[in-house]
């Protein structure tokens, strides 16, 4: 009797030690089921930063490539007014010299020197811009700031003012010089509200603050970023960032 007693405790004991193996082994299959699913986020996470990273890079080359035509399409319309006015001029000077030579009268010489100023004024902010933004993008970036706040202190009235002073944020910016570029870029905001450089200025002005540390001014921007300039890539890369600052606990 006490014999088939052992053995039954020994088969129950055999019975219980099973069934907590089995716990145990459930226990760890729930455990790597949440490392899996915690491993999918990770990855989710890293796809996100390198398509918003991906994003950046590219509208940073549509920004130069954009400023590029543009320049290319004033100089065109430079050249053009300039070629215009010294056939005016040549035209307006119609006596013929020796040789067949158009004679340089008062009055032609009066349109060449129009002409010679028109050229001077019309391509010289032009001209300056050119080689400031040059200057950025050979990474020059202290010789491109004071390029630009050469500009801006000398064509404060430039149509090229707005992106300018755009491009000066961007330098001090890459240069990490975090303070002033917050302050370059707000006041693309600030001073030309009606500029095309205004979203990505307030993107930017969300950056800095984020580089300063100073989380609750970056979140107030870039959610205002989302908020007014919807379906733009400067939106999109806002949002990105909010994603980041929110995983980081900010």
């Amino acid at each position: 009797m006490l014999q088939s007693r052992l053995t039954d405790i020994d088969t129950r004991v055999a019975r219980i030690e099973r069934v907590v193996a089995n716990n145990s082994l459930l226990e760890l299959s729930n455990q790597m089921g949440e490392l899996r699913a915690d491993l999918r986020g990770v990855h989710n996470d890293i796809d996100q930063l390198n398509h918003a990273l991906d994003t950046s890079r590219k509208q940073q080359r549509d920004l130069y490539a954009d400023l590029d035509q543009r320049m290319k399409a004033l100089e065109a319309r430079s050249g053009v007014a300039v070629g215009g006015a010294a056939a005016s001029s040549s035209g307006a000077g119609g006596a013929i010299g020796a040789g067949g030579a158009p004679a340089v009268g008062a009055g032609a010489a009066a349109g060449a020197g129009a002409a010679g100023n028109g050229q001077a004024v019309a391509g010289s902010d032009t001209a300056a811009y050119q080689a400031a933004f040059g200057l950025l993008k050979d990474s020059h970036f202290d010789q491109a700031v004071a390029a630009f706040q050469q500009f801006l202190a000398t064509y404060p009235d430039s149509s090229l003012a707005d992106n300018a002073q755009y491009w000066l944020g961007e330098a001090y910016y890459v240069n990490k010089s975090f303070p002033e570029s917050l302050a370059a870029f707000q006041r693309v905001a600030s001073k030309y509200p009606q500029s095309r450089k205004v979203p990505d200025a307030l993107l930017k002005v969300g950056y800095c603050d984020y580089e300063l540390k100073d989380f609750q001014a970056a979140h107030n921007t870039l959610a205002q970023v989302v908020a007014n300039y919807p379906d733009t890539p400067a939106a999109r890369l806002a949002q990105a960032r909010l994603e980041k600052m929110a995983a980081e606990n900010h």
